[in-house]
C-alpha cells in the first residue's frame, strides 16, 4: 500500500466590496448633501413667489390707479375686488379720503387720499399704494 498524501488546497479570496462602515458613511453624505439641495430649491421657489408678486404688485396697482383716475368724484369711493382670471388669487381694496388742511385752504375740499392695497393669497403678500389726486371737473 502506498502512502497517499493530503493536499490542502489554500484559495485566496480578494475581498473587494464595501465594509458596513464605508456604506454608512457615504450613506451620511449622500444624505447631507440632498438635504443641501433640498433647502435650497425650497427657498429658490420661495424667492421665486415673492419676486413674481413684488413685480406684478406695482404693475397691478398703476392699472387699478389709472382707471380710478378717470373717474368722475362722485362715483369714487371704498371699494374692493380681483384682477380676474389672468391673475388668480391677486386682490385689490381701495379706500378714498377727504383731506384737511389749513394750509391748501380751498383746495382741500377737491384733494383725495387714494390708497390702494395689492394683495395674494389671502394677504399672504401686500403692497400698498398711496396717491393723492386733485379732483376737477372737466369744463373748468
Amino acid at each position: 500500500m502506498k502512502p497517499t498524501k493530503n493536499f490542502e488546497l489554500h484559495i485566496v479570496r480578494n475581498h473587494t466590496g464595501f465594509t458596513l462602515l464605508e456604506v454608512m458613511v457615504a450613506l451620511s453624505i449622500i444624505a447631507i448633501a440632498l438635504t443641501s439641495v433640498y433647502k435650497l430649491h425650497g427657498q429658490t421657489i420661495d424667492m421665486f413667489n415673492d419676486i413674481k408678486f413684488y413685480t406684478s404688485a406695482p404693475l397691478l396697482a398703476q392699472s387699478k390707479m389709472a382707471e380710478i383716475e378717470t373717474m368722475d368724484a362722485d362715483d369714487l369711493s371704498d371699494n374692493s375686488g380681483d384682477f380676474g382670471d389672468d391673475f388668480p388669487g391677486f386682490n385689490w381694496q381701495v379706500t378714498v379720503n377727504e383731506v384737511e388742511s389749513e394750509l391748501l385752504d380751498t383746495y382741500a375740499e377737491n384733494l383725495k387720499r387714494i390708497d390702494l392695497t395689492v394683495s395674494l393669497n389671502d394677504e399672504q403678500f401686500t403692497y400698498h399704494f398711496r396717491k393723492y389726486h386733485l379732483m376737477t371737473d372737466v369744463g373748468e
